[in-house]
């Protein structure tokens, strides 16, 4: 039997949140209905529409599917998964509430406990990132992407792709912070890294843009002291990692790890080695 290479199911992936991303568009720029989960986040008719549209892709790869919308499954049968794509439809629920544009389709490739492959597509922006560890990472900007994106091969997308990161940042440090989901905590970090370099700047943005922030080299630090899931950060950890930035947890400074019995992720920092040491924390 043949499996498909990783480059192959990248392929796929790119595909499936663009198709996601467009029909989130088409629900965004009229009216939805908004509900509420037992944790008290909140569902939008787009977040359904979303997984539907990707789950009804990937499953085609024959992989199974983790997804934030779908049903549960159970540790015991996720962890005898030794390949499965792990997906939030739509990354920034209440960025797309709000309509600030800052929600993301977060689609990743996990091989046991890691992520191999990411793909996070930016549905108002038309931006999509992707990146894996045999390929490194890459944009896709706004006037690139669109309907040719389904019938591009895997070298036309790298023909029309930027190679990150992007940019090499030697100006002022710049610091993420979440917009939706401020913490005392990650605001003690802040301070402390503002104190330590005068020239600092923080930077507020929604759902895993800050992960394509960190990995194009359009910023350098990005603490998370809160709640986060694994569907949150796998693809913007794929994405990050393979632009050379490290993801690690805090305060053991140990490797993130993915598929663990409880899916809420620890805390955790996210930064360029350039730029910042973490001995300095």
């Amino acid at each position: 039997m043949h499996l498909p290479s990783t480059t192959d199911l990248l392929l796929t992936a790119i595909r499936t949140a663009y198709k996601a991303g467009k029909a989130i568009l088409e629900i965004y720029n009229t009216s939805w209905e908004t509900t509420w989960k037992t944790d008290l986040s909140p569902l939008t008719t787009a977040d359904l529409r979303s997984h539907e549209v990707i789950t009804a892709d990937l499953h085609l790869t024959g992989i199974p599917v983790l997804s934030e919308e779908g049903a549960e499954v159970t540790s015991g049968t996720r962890m005898n998964w030794k390949r499965y794509w792990l997906v939030d439809p739509l990354d920034g629920t209440k960025e797309f509430i709000n309509r600030n544009g800052e929600f993301t389709v977060n689609i990743a490739l996990m091989a046991g406990n890691q992520p191999v492959a990411g793909v996070i597509y930016i549905p108002v922006a038309g931006s999509l990132y992707f990146g894996s560890k045999d390929l490194g990472s890459f944009r896709i900007e706004e006037s690139l992407t669109g309907e040719d994106i389904l019938e591009d091969t895997f070298s036309d997308l790298l023909q029309k792709s930027t190679k990150l990161p992007a940019i090499m940042n030697s100006g002022p440090l710049i610091v993420l912070a979440s917009r939706s989901h401020p913490s005392s905590e990650t605001a003690g970090i802040i301070q402390k890294i503002e104190q330590r370099n005068k020239d600092c700047r923080l930077l507020s943005a929604g759902s895993s843009l800050k992960f394509c922030h960190l990995a194009e080299g359009s910023a350098d630090f990005y603490p998370r002291f809160g709640p986060t899931m694994e569907w949150d950060t796998a693809a913007g950890q794929a994405i990050a990692e393979n632009a050379g930035i490290k993801v690690l947890t805090w305060p053991e400074m140990q490797v993130m790890r993915y598929n663990k019995p409880s899916l809420l992720n620890p805390w955790f920092i996210a930064f360029n080695p350039d730029r910042i040491d973490p001995s300095d924390l």
